[in-house]
Formats: structure tokens, sequence, C-alpha cells
């Protein structure tokens, strides 16, 4: 299997996922920005707007190959020359609050000497905390994990659980979900084709889990305070991407294109100084509960 094929397939898997997805909103299409990198590559991205249930959605594919700059072997602590990168990533904003943020990207990486590694994973961002979906959420992860092996689910989970959290807030992100980088034979216990169906797998498994997650959920048009507390959400997801998230560093550094490594910022968002919801409330139960998260994980 060589980066030609495996970039092909996540093509693919782009589509299907697009198709799924507009199944699911019932209302809104895709449309697609095809776009070439100057130092080498390219990529189709995605975008949904304005649909049913999604506010805001993109998924994208890209293929790109170039010079490995300081900052990127900086960033990645490998030494090489040249480097080929592909993967799909993908990010919805649900338009109702009581819908969560999700997320995923999977990616293939390889340096001029054939060194390679796989990364990846999926999280789950509710606004308001839903226990029974979390753990329905995590089930799913942890079947899809253990036909590759039964190890993934529980390292990966515990990196999503150290990955997902803003220090200067003390707060998780989410709810968690499976975080992985720098996959490769050495230390997966897998060979190169098996580590690829897996991240496969993986994004074939998202949108089946973002529809149960909005399935079953009966919305009434949201109140100003639950659009209020949404907004702070994502304002805390941007905080997120752009201060610890590596796909989000790596795109920059090595020289990506800026409309699709920002596709993942919410449509609106919002910071008030020094908010505490009311005592009491689901807003600080759900609050509370990402403040205690990360120190159960």
């Amino acid at each position: 299997m060589n980066k030609t094929e495996i970039a092909s397939r996540f093509r693919d898997l782009q589509l299907h996922i697009c198709q799924a997805l507009e199944e699911l909103d019932g209302k809104a299409f895709f449309q697609e920005d095809t776009w070439e990198r100057e130092e080498g590559g390219g990529g189709h991205t995605r975008t949904l707007q304005g649909g049913r249930i999604l506010e805001k959605a993109g998924v994208a594919f890209s293929a790109v190959h170039g010079p490995v700059t300081p900052a990127m072997k900086q960033q990645l602590g490998h030494e090489g020359e040249v480097f080929f990168a592909t993967g799909v990533s993908i990010v919805l904003h649900p338009r109702h609050p009581r819908h969560p943020i999700m997320h995923m990207n999977v990616r293939y990486f390889e340096l001029e000497d054939q060194t390679f590694w796989f990364g990846g994973g999926i999280d789950l961002t509710p606004h308001y905390v839903d226990s029974v979906k979390a753990k329905h959420f995590h089930e799913a992860l942890k079947a899809t994990s253990d036909t590759f092996n039964p190890n993934f689910y529980p390292q990966f989970k515990e990196w999503a659980d150290r990955y997902f959290f803003l220090p200067h807030r003390n707060e998780s992100r989410g709810v968690g979900g499976i975080f992985f980088d720098q996959l490769n034979e050495a230390n997966a216990g897998l060979n190169k084709e098996q580590l690829f169906e897996y991240c496969l797998a993986l994004g074939k498994l998202f949108p089946v889990v973002y529809k149960h997650q909005v399935a079953d959920v009966a919305l009434q048009n949201p109140t100003a305070a639950e659009l209020n507390w949404q907004a702070l959400r994502r304002g805390r997801y941007v905080e997120f991407n752009l201060l610890h998230d590596r796909g989000t560093k790596f795109g920059i550094y090595s020289g990506g294109r800026t409309e699709s490594i920002l596709m993942s910022m919410p449509p609106m968002a919002n910071w008030v100084y020094n908010q505490e919801p009311e005592e009491g409330s689901e807003e600080q139960k759900t609050l509370s509960f990402l403040r205690a998260f990360h120190e159960f994980c």
C-alpha cells in the first residue's frame, strides 16, 4: 500500500461522510472548494451551512508534500527533508444547543526515507453534558477499536482525556473520545494496512455515532440562556484549537491553506468577562462536570 492509494481512499472516505451527513441533515448540501498548495499537493474542502441540524459543517481532504521546515522538525520530533501528508478532518457545529459539537480527523504522514505514521481521533463536545449519550459514544469507540487491538481504546481514551483539556481554564473541552498520534507498526502491533483500515473504520463510524447523538432529542426553540451558553462553549472550542490543537499548528507551520485549517471554527462564539453560571442551573452542572472530568481521567 503506497501513499497514492492511501490518499485516494481518504478522498473516498470524505465523500462517504459528506453523503451520510447530508442525509442526516435533510436540508443543506456540501459545497466543494478545490485548492492547490504552491509547495506541492492540494485538497478538497467541503462545507455545509444553514442546515436543519448543522449550522456549519466542514469535511476536508488534503494530500500535500514538500520540504520539511525547521518549525515542522521541532514540532514532529523527526529529522527528514521531504514529507507527504494526507488525511480527512471533520467538525460539526450544530444549530441547536442541545446537539453536540463533534470532531474527527485521521491522517497519514510519510518522510522520504519511508518512515511513516498514522494519527487521528474522535471527540465529543456537548454544550450540555448528557451522560447517557456520552456513554453510548464511548461504547461505540471501544467496540470499533477492540476489533483491531483491545489495548487501543483504553490507551487512546487516556490520551484524549489528557489532550482535549484547556489548562488555562482547568476544564475538559468535552466528554473526551480517543486520540492517537505517530502510530506505526513498531508501537501498534499492526501492519500498515491494518492501521489504515482502523483509520477508515473510525471515519465510517463518525456519521453513525453523530446520528445517535442527535436522535431522540426533543427540540424546542432554544431559549436565550441556551443560545448564550452555546456561544460561550463555542468560545472554549476556539481557545483550544488556536492554543493547543496539533493539527492546527501543523497546518500553520507547514504553510497550509488558512481557510481549510480554520474551517473548524464555529460560526459564532462569545466571551464574557469572569462569567460564572447560576448556581444549580444546567449550565453550572455542565461546567462543574467539565472541571472535574480531568481529575477522574
